[in-house]
């Protein structure tokens, strides 16, 4: 008999090494030269580092080396696709399977927290100021690296809370948001002014330009795309990240409940897993494109599937129908072109993708204008929106010391 994967709202579904446990999974590394390991992240945690630190049991060495590469190297260790990336190039996988590294790098910033270790410090003041717009993985990583180097920042977020998707999508089950606080936490301690609540459009670049030595943007993708469909106006049709904000924040009960998920990418996974976690009574993902094709990291999709979701492919939506203002069904048709589908739903998600807000979407040309993040690479991993962020950092730093 299959078992399914039980998870709550509040609680984290993968448990973490002990002591003993992350010691001899450390021991199972290579200690490659010019390790792959290293070469696949695109943040530069440098894992063949810290493991080789672990190993020789100096956790705080281990943590410092996350720390120093990596502002969020606590909620990167839950959420990155390590599969892809640092594991994915682990050579021991020739052996037998490669060297957990995610989950090294989570016990050594647990034992971090644990601590309550302190690495990070802001550089001399060197008289620059900078404004980043943006409170998400790649502007706090521009503004970490940029404080670490004496600049004066000043960050502005649009929402209540910095850490952009990682404060208001990600379900708390893979990434629980004292985790989030936690690196947020360390970024503070290097003397970044946070300014909430405020809204900014390309009409204020002009003036903080004007106040500022330089100016970083990293707004991300906030603005849902959406399907033309007939009957998308009826009650109970969300928007993947809409929903999401309001499943971590508010955490409404979906119990008793048919949802229907639209999508392939990692959102519509979040979507998937969240609604059950919320007791939905019924979750269904539907893919236009075969699964081979899908977006979604491997690891999230089966996830989802284990976690009881059955997942339908190359099925196109044609119509979502309801009584009386609220929706009932949404109908597909085939890939094949002869076969149908009518699903019963209360609530449809369209997990589709997203844009740039209208509202920043176009940036003047100006040489003392940066960007960066989802908004540059399109919608990637945190991992690379932290990568994005670091190298941005050193291109302002160029270009006010020049």
């Amino acid at each position: 008999m299959s078992r399914i994967v039980r998870v709550m709202e509040n609680r984290e579904l993968e448990k973490g090494f002990d002591a003993r446990s992350a010691m001899a999974e450390a021991s199972r590394c290579l200690l490659c030269h010019d390790a792959p390991c290293s070469n696949a992240c695109p943040a530069g945690t440098d894992p063949a580092r810290f493991i080789r630190s672990l190993r020789f049991d100096n956790i705080r060495g281990a943590a410092e080396t996350i720390r120093e590469n990596n502002p969020f190297g606590a909620s990167c260790s839950r959420i990155c696709p390590a599969n892809e990336l640092c594991e994915g190039a682990c050579l021991r996988s020739r052996l037998d399977r490669p060297v957990e590294i995610a989950r090294l790098q989570r016990f050594i910033t647990d034992e971090e927290r644990r601590h309550n270790l302190h690495f990070l410090k802001p550089g001399t003041p060197n008289g620059k100021r900078i404004a980043c717009i943006g409170a998400g993985p790649a502007s706090l990583s521009c503004a970490a690296r940029l404080a670490q180097e004496g600049c004066r920042v000043t960050v502005f977020e649009k929402t209540d809370k910095p850490g952009g998707m990682l404060s208001l999508a990600i379900p708390p089950f893979r990434l629980p948001q004292e985790i989030v606080d936690f690196d947020l936490s360390r970024i503070e301690e290097l003397g970044i002014e946070f300014v909430c609540d405020i809204a900014l459009s390309a009409d204020d670049i002009s003036n903080l330009l004007a106040q500022y030595d330089a100016v970083f943007v990293g707004t991300g993708l906030w603005k849902p795309k959406t399907l033309d469909l007939p009957g998308k106006e009826l009650d109970g049709v969300f928007h993947a990240l809409d929903w999401l904000k309001t499943a971590r924040t508010e955490k409404p009960s979906e119990q008793g409940n048919r949802l229907v998920i639209i999508g392939d990418g990692d959102v519509a996974m979040d979507c998937a897993t969240t609604a059950v976690s919320l007791l939905a009574s019924h979750v269904k993902l539907v893919f236009c494109r075969p699964i081979a094709f899908a977006s979604a990291n491997i690891a999230e999709t089966l996830l989802a599937v284990n976690m009881g979701v059955p997942v339908i492919t190359e099925f196109f939506p044609q119509e979502i129908r309801g009584e009386n203002g609220k929706v009932t069904h949404i109908a597909f048709t085939g890939a094949d072109g002869v076969s149908s589908m009518t699903l019963a739903a209360d609530k449809i998600i369209l997990a589709v993708g997203q844009e740039q807000d209208d509202t920043i979407a176009a940036l003047p040309d100006h040489p003392r204008l940066f960007a960066g993040g989802d908004r540059v690479n399109g919608g990637s991993t945190v991992v690379a929106a932290i990568a994005s962020g670091k190298r941005t950092a050193q291109a302002i730093l160029d270009t006010i010391s020049g």
